[in-house]
């Protein structure tokens, strides 16, 4: 047996390629920032709790040192501070009130708005697949597929020379 086949028999230690596959899996800092956003406008839509309060419990949420805190920051807060603007834009995409809406669909929702609205640098497609994906982790069975829907429109009506559309 090999030095390197004994220490990857060792206890505790990683297996062949584990390095490889835990960078190709880690998240990037934009993501955790969104997924962490998801999860503060989740709590507010549901308690109202303060923004401030809601700041400070994902501050100390694992992994939060390794999201890009300006963009966390601008997400919840910006999201929090907009939110009646954004649903207006939205609702005219919905086919339901916002209040009928699950905490998760109408949280991504916002941040996906959010982002077409304010984060012009991302490209439209990227907001998209971004909400598609946190969908698919946190939401129920088909709400990918809504948020996924609803965004496509919006974002044909807020960024159309970059969607190849009109806007209505």
């Amino acid at each position: 047996m090999t030095l390197a086949a004994a220490r990857s028999d060792a206890p505790g230690a990683p297996a062949p390629g584990a390095s490889r596959r835990a960078a190709r899996t880690a998240k990037p800092p934009r993501r955790r920032a969104r997924e962490l956003a998801l999860q503060g406008l989740y709590e507010w839509l549901l308690a109202r709790s303060d923004a401030g309060a809601i700041d400070a419990h994902m501050r100390e949420m694992d992994g939060f040192g390794k999201c890009d805190r300006a963009h966390f920051d601008a997400l919840l807060h910006g999201t929090i501070a907009q939110a009646a603007t954004l649903d207006t834009l939205l609702a005219r995409h919905l086919d339901r009130p916002t209040a009928q809406l699950s905490p998760i669909e109408h949280a991504l929702l916002l941040i996906g708005a959010y982002e077409l609205v304010h984060c012009v640098d991302v490209p439209y497609r990227v907001v998209i697949n971004e909400a598609v994906e946190l969908a698919k982790a946190f939401g129920g069975t088909d709400g990918h597929r809504y948020v996924n829907g609803v965004l496509d429109k919006a974002a044909a009506e807020l960024r159309p020379a970059e969607a190849g559309t009109r806007a209505p």
